[in-house]
Formats: structure tokens, sequence, C-alpha cells
């Protein structure tokens, strides 16, 4: 059972962070946290930014925080660590089951210019409003799944997952991948919580999440994790 409350100060050297975006490193209203641009860029260790996201927001994150490019995207889709990128998934594949969920009545859910998915690369997003029902029969027909993060329906390939990319990051850049403390907020960062040595869910993560945290903090969105790094 994960403890609750603040987390206990470590007295070990900076450890390198895995670091969910939305609804960890954002405020209540889905905006970037400006504390943020105090925190990460003084941070004397590697930081691995984690997303569902398609793969130019992490990259542009760590651009404008001024942080090395070390991303893990599209659920782990996408990995990005000392200049090298590898991707997961079978985007074709996606792709021929969102043309039956649309050819079905299935709409998407996003404007006609769809942002969510232009830059994606390996996965498929849905609006939380789409027919999750329909996505979900169809996605089994495919042999893909559905990943529901709370901010967007996620088609992609079973097996790709955060906690992949995770250890993929730490092979590339030559740590432990249990040396990395993790904090995240909802279902897609529980494999990432298995892998990273220690684990943290804000206070406004999902049941998933907090069950497979290793601390569920008092703090939401990103006052939970600034009482995390100030701990470490």
């Amino acid at each position: 059972m994960p403890l609750r409350g603040e987390p206990t100060p470590m007295t070990a050297e900076t450890p390198p962070l895995a670091l969910d975006i939305d609804g960890t490193l954002t405020d209540g209203d889905g905006r970037l946290d400006p504390r943020t641009f105090e925190y990460l860029p003084e941070w004397d260790a590697p930081i691995v930014l984690a997303t569902g996201k398609a793969f130019p927001y992490p990259v542009s994150l760590c651009h404008y925080l001024g942080i090395d490019l070390t991303v893990i995207a599209e659920n782990g889709g996408v990995v990005l660590a000392d200049g090298t990128v590898s991707y997961q998934g079978d985007p074709e594949r996606a792709a021929d089951a969102v043309a039956a969920f649309e050819g079905r009545g299935g709409d998407l859910g996003w404007p006609a210019f769809d942002a969510v998915n232009e830059w994606r690369e390996t996965e498929i997003a849905a609006n939380v409003a789409a027919d999750l029902e329909l996505l979900e029969s169809v996605a089994g027909e495919f042999d893909l799944e559905v990943f529901d993060t709370g901010y967007a329906y996620h088609l992609k390939t079973p097996g790709v997952e955060k906690g992949v990319g995770l250890r993929a990051v730490a092979d590339t850049l030559g740590l432990d991948p249990g040396s990395f403390v993790a904090v995240g907020d909802s279902v897609n960062d529980v494999s990432m919580f298995e892998v990273a040595g220690r684990s943290f869910a804000v206070a406004n993560a999902d049941d998933d999440a907090q069950t497979a945290a290793d601390t569920v903090l008092e703090g939401s969105y990103f006052d939970g994790t600034a009482s995390v790094l100030d701990s470490l």
C-alpha cells in the first residue's frame, strides 16, 4: 500500500528524474507551472520528460526549459536520449483501426486541424468524448489497446509503455533504471513507477497511479511535484 503525505528527505546524490507532464508539471487548468523554469534547469542530474503527447511537445518543452533533449513521448512509442531516437509500435495498424472506427460512425472528436495527432508517429489519440465502447471494440479487432489517461483515449500497440521507454533511456545514458525518481498522475505512469527506484503520485492522480506509487503526495499538480524535488 502506498504511503501518503510529504516525501521523506533523501541524503544521497541528486537522482535522475522521470517526470510526467500533464497533471504533474502543470496546474489545475492544464497550464505549465512557471516554477518548472526555476526547478528543472538547475537540476544536477538527467531529467526525462515522459508523456502521452506527440513527440514535438516534450522536445519543445526541453528546449524552452534549457535542459537536455531526453524524452519519452506517445506513452513510450518514441524515445529520445543522447541524440538517438527510437520508435516502438505499429502506426499503420492504428491508422487502419481508426479508419474502421470512423467507418462505423466513430469520431475522434478533434477539430478539423487535429493538432493532437498531426505529429503523432506511433499511436493515435481520441478525445475523451469519443465513443469509447466502439473504439475498444475496434481496437480488439486490430490487436491494439486503448489507454484512458484522463486527457485522451490512446489507441496503441500493447507492450508500448513509459516503463519500457525509461529502461531504454537508462540504458542509453548508462544509468540504472532503479536510480530514477518518477512523478506522475495517470495510469500511463504505472509502468514507469514500476521501473523507477522511487515513485510518487501527485494528489490529483487517478486510482491506478495512486495504487502503484510508493507515495501519494498531499500536494496536487506541480505543488506535489515541487515537494518531491525539494526533498531530494
